[in-house]
């Protein structure tokens, strides 16, 4: 798989750019609610967005770091985890559209 591939996958297709899209509204709704008021348990709909893998990521920042971990190391890995879920998504709409069209049949000549 190059580069390209990964790219269209993950960014260039129906299903991955919704879920990016909303995985980005939900990270701006969190700031802006940072930046104006108390976020209060806003801060949690990015992590359930990006759920499952945001959840390992948050474990493994539990685990690396105890009760000092950083605040970014999370961050990071939430982010990570929705590019990992939106490549996915993207590769499973790519395996439905081939199915979708059958199987190769004889080329003609």
């Amino acid at each position: 798989m190059n580069a390209r591939t990964l790219m269209r996958l993950t960014f260039a297709n129906p299903a991955s750019a919704a879920y990016l899209g909303l995985f980005g509204a939900s990270v701006a709704f969190e700031v802006a609610a940072a930046l104006l008021s108390d976020p209060g348990i806003v801060g949690i709909w990015p992590v359930l967005i990006a759920a499952p893998t945001s959840l390992l990521a948050a474990g493994l920042d539990a685990a690396i770091g105890g009760a000092d971990a950083s605040v970014w190391f999370l961050a990071g890995g939430v982010c990570v985890s929705a590019l990992i879920q939106s490549f996915v998504l993207g590769a499973f709409l790519e395996f439905l559209r081939g199915r979708r069209r059958g199987p190769a049949g004889p080329s003609r000549g």
